[in-house]
């Protein structure tokens, strides 16, 4: 999968895509995507990685609270 490193601006390549699901992890390891050969991997911040469009990573990506408020609510709905 490719994002864009908003750092920079260029094209990464997500290695491990586990990495890049798991909102526990906080880096993924891809490499830059330029020039005519492959670049060594290296491990890159989600923070500083975006769509190609520019759009953010979903939260679930992200975020390990993502849905704290609603599991809240319906564990107060429940007590």
């Amino acid at each position: 999968m490719f994002l864009k490193h908003t750092t920079t601006g260029k094209m990464i390549e997500v290695l491990s895509l586990r990495d890049l699901f798991n909102p526990m992890h906080g880096t993924v390891i891809g490499r830059y995507h330029y020039g005519e050969e492959a670049q060594d991997p290296e491990s890159f911040d989600k923070s500083e990685l975006a769509f190609p469009s520019n759009e953010p990573m979903p939260k679930c990506w992200t975020d390990v609270h993502y849905r704290d408020t609603e599991a809240m609510h319906y564990y107060k709905k429940a007590s």
